[in-house]
């Protein structure tokens, strides 16, 4: 029985840009980077593009392209700005999965991933949807083919998200061992097998009937083995990667070809572990070199090995929050750890203020989208075409394709601003900006922005304010207060730097908006500043407290955290 072993590499950062602007701005923590993508890149995206091995003399022997040997899925918005920023390091990521359809029989070892990373069990179906077509077309459109599987962000998984996936023609997925619930064999007249906790054999890949009527197959990576990847010693070298990986095959009970898989953040390779890249250089080399097993990928291994076992999993799981998806909404106790006395009790305010902002999105969309597009939600659906094309060719032939009638000039802008408003709602739900210990992060900070534009956008269109609306979803959680918090909300603003408000979006290319530069901030907006302003205010009171709150009592942390959010 042949023995096959895949590695998947997870690369992912969050969308950066300033709203405005469309440019990351500098980010003092990824010193002395400009910002954390460059850092990234410099210690793992590029290096994994030219990984050394090297002999017993430290003298190069050969230079590798991991990415064309693992199984791995980049980020839509990363891959947008590697495309425009390390064009060497984004051109070697496409190569590689070309080199891999012919090393793996015709299967690529590039995988989707849903677009901004949101987490879609908390997604409502149309953000559901237009997540995993914007998701699809951004693969095509780069790597010049169908994508066959799909990487869930957190792994965060439920039976309409993977519905939605095989609506779509998506062939599998990868699920950590604790989001199986029950399995048992095809066909056989056997009952269920209770392997909650991790208890799911990882070395077979497993089929999932859907309500539907369709199928979808699902990947248990190993769990022992790809934390000890990622938070233990393994990549020290690559023998002892190798000895780790074929040690987990046995015959015991197994009459499939066996499958021994991990996966792990693809910045385990460089990044979280220095040299990673060069481990798993040489673990991929030892790997090829032994014929008692094939490296493989999961699109060839399933093309290869028809599945013997289904499955059912835990609706409302993910690999990173042993409570369920709780970690990206309450104060579940999961966090990025270093902190033990903080809470992240700004978690749930911060949610319901950011769904209320998507339903109003929404609710204008519905109402105004009829005027400009044929078919609206359809057209949003398909705006990933302008984010792909930022040009004002590509803009115009879009809204040709779309309009229900020629527009106008006029007409052109506020048909893209709906479209516009609707790309930041999406945005705005980014999984990084609830993961963290706290609300001052860069990330969270990140989708506040996108809120911020989000909101600006919506009461251009419009023609009124939001006042305080945003505010009572936010007030609602906050229960406890931290010194100098109303000196820091003085301080709330954000300075929308650059030509003019449009930025680097499509909008920049219409004339209205070429006519005068200027620059703004909150105090000119109190429509987008009051909601904003009690957001941060609100999130900070709930999660920070004397003693047991992000910030414990610190009188400055509040104001430092909210200039976080304003432009340099």
């Amino acid at each position: 029985m042949k023995r096959y072993i895949c590695i998947h590499g997870h690369f992912y950062q969050p969308p950066r840009e300033n709203p405005w602007l469309e440019e990351v701005e500098v980010q003092d923590s990824a010193y002395p980077y400009h910002d954390w993508n460059e850092r990234i890149t410099a210690e793992c995206y590029g290096p994994n593009a030219t990984a050394r091995i090297l002999d017993a003399q430290q003298r190069i022997v050969s230079i590798n392209n991991n990415y064309s040997r693992i199984s791995f899925n980049f980020g839509p918005t990363l891959l947008s700005w590697l495309e425009k920023k390390q064009p060497e390091v984004y051109e070697a990521i496409i190569k590689a999965d070309a080199l891999s359809l012919d090393r793996f029989n015709g299967h690529g070892s590039a995988m989707a991933q849903v677009y901004n990373h949101i987490i879609m069990p908390l997604a409502n179906q149309r953000d559901r949807r237009t997540q995993v077509l914007w998701g699809i077309e951004d693969f095509a459109r780069r790597f010049g083919r169908d994508p066959e599987g799909m990487w869930l962000a957190e792994t965060a998984v439920d039976t309409p998200t993977l519905e939605e996936l095989a609506l779509n023609g998506i062939k599998y997925t990868v699920l950590a061992p604790r989001q199986a619930a029950r399995v048992r064999r095809i066909g056989a007249d056997e009952d269920w097998l209770d392997v909650s906790d991790s208890r799911v054999d990882p070395t077979a890949v497993y089929r999932c009937h859907l309500p539907s009527g369709r199928d979808i197959s699902l990947f248990f990576y190993d769990g022992p083995i790809s934390q000890d990847l990622a938070f233990g010693g393994m990549l020290a070298s690559g023998e002892a990667f190798k000895q780790r990986l074929t040690a987990a095959f046995t015959e015991n009970g197994r009459d499939w070809p066996q499958l021994v898989h991990v996966a792990t953040d693809g910045e385990t390779y460089g990044h979280h572990h220095a040299h990673g890249e060069m481990a798993l250089a040489y673990c991929l080399h030892l790997i090829e070199q032994d014929p008692s097993m094939e490296l493989t990928n999961y699109a060839a291994y399933l093309a290869a090995c028809e599945p013997v076992m289904e499955a059912e999993i835990f609706e409302d799981s993910s690999w990173s929050c042993i409570h369920g998806v709780e970690r990206w909404k309450t104060d579940c106790g999961c966090n990025s750890g270093g902190h033990g006395d903080w809470n992240q009790a700004w978690r749930k305010p911060l949610r319901e203020a950011m769904d209320w902002l998507s339903d109003q999105a929404a609710e204008i969309f519905s109402k105004q989208g009829p005027d400009y597009f044929k078919d609206p939600w359809g057209a949003r659906d398909r705006y990933i075409q302008v984010l792909l094309d930022h040009t004002e060719a590509g803009s115009m032939a879009f809204l040709d394709q779309e309009a229900r009638t020629p527009l106008g000039p006029l007409d052109r802008i506020a048909a893209l601003k709906l479209l516009e408003l609707q790309r930041y709602a999406q945005y705005l739900y980014t999984s990084c900006g609830w993961f963290f210990d706290e609300v001052s992060g860069i990330e969270t900070v990140q989708n506040m922005q996108y809120a911020a534009r989000a909101i600006q956008l919506a009461e251009e269109i419009c023609g009124c304010f939001f006042g305080g609306a945003l505010c009572r979803p936010v007030e609602k959680g906050a229960q406890q207060r931290v010194r100098g918090r109303r000196r820091g909300v003085r301080h709330v603003r954000q300075t929308r730097k650059g030509e003019h408000a449009a930025g680097g979006c499509p909008l920049r290319h219409f004339q209205p908006f070429r006519q005068r530069p200027y620059r703004i901030s909150f105090r000119q907006l109190p429509g987008v500043a009051r909601p904003l302003r009690t957001l941060c205010r609100g999130a900070f009171a709930s999660g920070a407290g004397q003693g047991q709150g992000g910030f414990q009592g610190d009188r400055g942390a509040y104001s430092g955290a909210v200039r976080r959010i304003a432009s340099r």
